[in-house]
């Protein structure tokens, strides 16, 4: 699926399921207990992993992400929860492809180059908003998929992607086992940063990522 139309999906979603009457007078109110969950998630990813894996350049991170779930609905064994995620991503980036630079990049493109080749160590930071459906395989045992898209700040300029604003988009399944009212999550993403063509370059940063954490219900 196409970057932009990936956000647009996802833009949809979080407003058709806000939009559900769940606080109509007849709401199960017991369904819908322990409504929010809060956590935290370490995690570690790369672009050198399946299915990115370019040759043109480095890019890997360490990250971790504060989340806040909040069940939206819950339907026999699917719950439908909305998720927002605060991230800070230590990112570090090489060009390894001096020749994906060219002289249409300017006329200081041999410069841009030898900046480009030396490894960048940079921070980013994310404001994630997405929807994650759950399946509850069986008590305390669930699985899920996750789709989230929000705005990110890069602090270095690299030969794909200008330093400032730009977006973070990911998906991701995981596993969740759920011990009274802790919750351990393992989970595999994909990601992808760009500035959806609001400026030059937009190539963007591509990594496939591996996380862990946990998390409570109040």
């Amino acid at each position: 699926m196409p970057l932009n139309s990936f956000r647009i999906a996802v833009y949809i979603s979080l407003h058709f399921i806000c939009l559900h009457p769940l606080y109509a007078q007849k709401t199960n109110k017991k369904a819908l207990e322990h409504k929010i969950r809060v956590g935290m998630n370490y995690g570690q990813a790369s672009q050198a992993r399946f299915p990115f894996d370019s040759p043109d350049y480095m890019y890997e991170n360490k990250y971790f992400k504060a989340q806040i779930n909040y069940l939206l609905k819950q339907k026999n064994k699917f719950r439908f929860e909305l998720h927002f995620e605060p991230s800070v991503y230590k990112s570090r980036h090489q060009l390894l492809n001096e020749y994906y630079v060219q002289p249409n990049s300017g006329p200081n493109y041999l410069k841009l180059r030898e900046l480009y080749t030396q490894e960048t160590i940079f921070y980013e930071y994310a404001l994630n908003l997405g929807i994650m459906v759950r399946f509850v395989i069986f008590k305390p045992l669930s699985t899920y998929f996750i789709g989230s898209v929000g705005p990110m700040y890069g602090e270095e300029d690299t030969e794909r992607l200008r330093k400032g604003l730009a977006f973070s988009d990911y998906c991701g399944i995981g596993i969740s086992y759920q011990i009274g009212k802790i919750i351990i999550d393992l989970r595999s993403t994909l990601r992808h940063c760009s500035n959806a063509g609001l400026y030059e370059p937009n190539s963007g940063h591509n990594s496939t990522g591996v996380e862990a954490g946990i998390s409570y219900e109040l």
